[in-house]
């Protein structure tokens, strides 16, 4: 009997799959990845097909995409991603205008070849903005071809049709901006306030979260909804902590107490060894790094919280548990998390570490002191 909840299967056009497989991508790995592209982006698969139009549709956008401080570790992130890889998303659905990593061109001949882009698609490109920019002394801490981050940022993003701020750098600063913050180093959102921004963050971007952006883009003519740190609510609408693969042993009061430890080895819950999952935001447990072979946790180590405000003065030292943890529960969002909120739930997982210890009859368990 038919399940009225099983969805119909999709099939795409043979016409079609027989172009892209002309184009070298066999119809398995262009179907794979138009479903990819809507289970990341939370839409039903009845949206496949749609996706699939859009990108056999000869629409693609220009792309801008700068460097100011940064480590260049979201430009490798891109470079090293396989679904699809940087190269067929760059020649099969992105124009490249300039991007200091990976254009030919160099000098003046670079910087000429941005400002006609700029004048060229006013309006229509897309501007990518790696790494944070400099506010303090006037912009002086980095310059490009004699001009200031500053100045670049406000004249790209300003010009742009829409802005994607990619990793923590370009979002909120990240580690340039930690305290001292010497040259004022702050996010584009708040370099450029009237620019219509997409943040990205992450240390480095997760390049999936940023082709399914892309994608989103290329289909439906804008950004994916956000919340309201301006992420998009595909990739840092659940915490990591509600869909950790550990949650269970969490669940269960099987926590690992130090690096190696038999709890550890066997993959136990990694809270009381600093992990910031239960207040960080973001799909790293379902989309993963590394063709989507693993990420921190699944590999031993407590997430860090990288894609949040401040992550570096807020979620240092790494290896102390949480004092308070905002939020419990799965259907909590980060519009609901406040300050009161905060001081509330953190009572809730208290008590939820004291059930935990009264589980497995563990005294150690020092959850409750911490309150």
């Amino acid at each position: 009997m038919k399940n009225e909840n099983t969805p119909e299967p999709v099939s795409l056009p043979e016409e079609m799959l027989q172009r892209w497989e002309e184009r070298g991508v066999g119809r398995r790995e262009f179907m794979k990845f138009c479903s990819t592209m809507a289970a990341t982006l939370a839409l039903p698969v009845s949206f496949i097909p749609k996706i699939a139009e859009a990108l056999e549709a000869d629409n693609r956008p220009p792309v801008i995409w700068l460097e100011f401080q940064s480590c260049s570790g979201d430009s490798e992130a891109l470079l090293r991603a396989n679904a699809p890889t940087a190269a067929e998303l760059i020649l099969d659905h992105l124009s490249i205008e300039y991007a200091e990593v990976i254009m030919a061109a160099a000098g003046h001949q670079a910087e000429q070849a941005k400002n006609e882009a700029i004048e060229k698609y006013k309006g229509k490109y897309i501007a990518v903005v790696e790494g944070s920019i400099p506010m303090k002394d006037g912009g002086v801490y980095c310059t490009i071809g004699g001009e200031s981050a500053l100045n670049i940022a406000r004249k790209v993003c300003g010009n742009a049709a829409v802005t994607i701020a990619v990793g923590s750098c370009a979002t909120f600063g990240n580690i340039p901006a930690a305290a001292p913050n010497p040259t004022g180093a702050v996010g584009v959102r708040k370099a450029v306030p009237g620019a219509t921004v997409l943040n990205l963050p992450g240390c480095p971007l997760n390049a999936e979260n940023l082709t399914a952006a892309i994608v989103h883009f290329i289909t439906f003519g804008k950004l994916p909804a956000v919340d309201g740190l301006n992420r998009p609510l595909f990739a840092y609408g659940k915490r990591i902590h509600d869909n950790c693969e550990r949650r269970s042993h969490f669940d269960a009061g099987q926590y690992a107490e130090k690096f190696g430890d038999p709890g550890h080895r066997k993959g136990y819950c990694l809270y009381k060894l600093g992990c910031k999952g239960p207040e960080t935001f973001h799909n790293c447990p379902t989309v993963r790094y590394n063709e989507g072979v693993s990420w921190p946790v699944m590999a031993g180590h407590g997430c860090i919280g990288c894609s949040e405000p401040q992550f570096w003065d807020a979620m240092t030292p790494f290896y102390r548990r949480l004092p308070k943890v905002p939020g419990f529960g799965i259907e909590a969002t980060v519009d609901k998390i406040g300050i009161g909120l905060a001081a509330a739930t953190a009572v809730a997982f208290g008590a939820h570490g004291v059930i935990s210890a009264l589980r497995k009859g563990d005294e150690s368990d020092k959850v409750k002191k911490e309150e």
